[in-house]
């Protein structure tokens, strides 16, 4: 039989084992899931007051304060945060609304003094800790900046307190964009090493050596060309942060596909990556491993650019769900955006101001609503919170936000809001709900039917700097977007792939 060469035997042998092994592994160790999360642990709480309570329990008691009075029940503790999940955690990743990003709490004790350390290898983390930035103590409570953190990396505390006693409770809580801020398990110093166990050994030795034989047999072959269409080296996409949920899941699939690509997507929008594809282009006087997906046509002043219509993108208006209104006329869109109708009343809704959620000037998402739907531009910005209006003169607050998840977790958080997306991002949303226009609800089975009138559609077109080389990773992933499984996930997304009949025909119209 074909299939029972040495290399196939040991390949299947080599599957099973490593399914048994990641079984074993996970029945017998639990794992750090694959997402962002903040770990905490007290390393040291010990008394150093003549008086410190808690002594009592294999402490020693130093009296480091036995001449200040106020000290006496001094305890000291050591507390050790650290980015223990699978992902580096930025800046912006936290989520509490003031300048500080996470609050540690010590029960029934006050805090006295603070000193941050860190290895000698993350010295850039010190200039975080400064009260501009967040850091601040109040009795019991430390409120600690919005501090970067790559993987695995951490910084501690040493925490000078009165009161209460050692082993009180100490907590450290925030919130982290999909994560968690929780106590970790990690080993102390004084903790033994795990060992690993006599299976453990046994299934890392076999697995190991079926490896190191399966390798041979590959090495001693011809290396088997990679599929077809395929091409090696790295590419960057950039521009509408609308169709970014579609290519990042194409560029991971491409990834997986075709051995020694990389695939970076980097969108900022549709506007920014045009401007920054023409730029590099023009400073490389060649084409670049980049490619700028936009909302739209690009704007003239851009003919090196080379387009490719993709897919027909639906976007739709979101409302926050304290405002029962389910449809708009396309009059009232243009006279709210207008700033003709500031409260919801006006139009039969409760007595709410209409607060108006933009993007900023780089999002063809923004771009598409104004020439489609307003056939004018929005009004000035008018509030840098999106709650109050900066200019008293301005008729409406409006205010401009980078992206479409900071545009949609905004209006389902402010009363009254209303703003725009991409069809897929809108649905679903918890506190806040989609807006038909006209009467006609954005629905991408009802494109091309004459009885369809809905404005808000655009084609999505991905540009390259001139023509990119037929064997280039650039071209190679083009096709991979426009046809075969591309188009799939582009209509998983909601959107109408080009490469359709239906999409041939809808994109040669416009």
């Amino acid at each position: 039989m074909e299939w029972l060469s040495p290399e196939n035997v040991v390949a299947v042998l080599t599957a099973l084992l490593g399914v048994l092994a990641s079984g074993a592994v996970l029945w017998y160790e639990r794992r750090v899931p694959r997402r962002k999360r903040i770990g905490y642990r007290v390393q040291l709480d010990t008394p150093i007051g003549s008086n410190a309570p808690g002594g009592g329990r294999g402490n020693v008691r130093l009296g480091l304060f036995n001449e200040t009075p106020d000290m006496s029940d001094a305890t000291l503790v050591l507390l050790r945060i650290e980015n223990d999940g699978a992902q580096s955690i930025a800046g912006d990743d936290y989520t509490g609304r003031g300048v500080h990003g996470l609050t540690a709490e010590f029960a029934d004790r006050t805090v006295r003094a603070i000193a941050v350390t860190q290895p000698a290898d993350a010295d850039h983390l010190m200039e975080h800790f400064t009260p501009t930035a967040g850091l601040r103590h109040t009795d019991g409570t430390i409120h600690l900046p919005r501090v970067p953190l790559n993987r695995g990396e951490h910084y501690k505390l040493l925490v000078l307190l009165t009161g209460g006693h050692v082993g009180s409770p100490i907590g450290v809580t925030g919130g982290i964009r999909d994560g968690e801020v929780r106590p970790n398990r990690s080993t102390t110093p004084d903790d033994k090493p795990p060992v690993f166990s006599r299976a453990a050994r046994t299934i890392t030795v076999l697995l190991t050596a079926c490896v190191i034989v399966l390798a041979s047999i590959i090495v001693v072959r011809e290396d088997a060309p990679p599929p077809m269409g395929c091409q090696r080296g790295s590419l960057t996409l950039t521009g509408s942060t609308a169709f970014a949920p579609v290519v990042r899941e194409l560029a991971a699939k491409y990834e997986k596909d075709c051995e020694g690509a990389t695939v970076v997507v980097d969108a900022h929008g549709s506007t920014a990556g045009i401007r920054a594809l023409a730029d590099e282009g023009a400073e490389e006087d060649k084409a670049p491993a980049l490619v700028a997906l936009s909302d739209g046509p690009k704007p003239g002043g851009y003919p090196q650019l080379r387009e490719v219509r993709v897919a027909v993108s639906l976007f739709t208006l979101v409302v926050n769900d304290r405002v029962p209104v389910r449809d708009l006329s396309l009059t009232d869109v243009r006279r709210i955006y207008a700033g003709e109708i500031t409260n919801w009343k006006q139009l039969g809704g409760p007595d709410l101001a209409v607060l108006l959620v933009s993007r900023d000037a780089n999002s063809g998402t923004r771009e598409v609503f104004q020439r489609r739907v307003l056939h004018r531009n929005e009004p000035a910005n008018s509030s840098r919170d999106c709650a109050h209006r900066d200019d008293p003169q301005a008729p409406v607050v409006r205010c401009e936000l980078d992206s479409t998840e900071q545009v949609l977790a905004t209006v389902a958080r402010l009363p009254g809001a209303i703003g725009y997306s991409e069809l897929r991002s809108g649905s679903g949303l918890k506190g806040a709900h989609r807006l038909s226009i006209g009467g006609q609800a954005p629905n991408v089975d009802e494109i091309g039917r004459s009885a369809y009138v809905y404005p808000y559609l655009e084609i999505e077109y991905a540009y390259t700097y001139g023509q990119p080389p037929a064997d280039s990773l650039a071209s190679s992933f083009l096709g991979y977007l426009t046809r075969g499984s591309g188009q799939d996930v582009i209509r998983t997304h909601g959107h109408l792939p080009c490469g359709t009949p239906k999409g041939l025909r809808i994109c040669g119209e416009d």
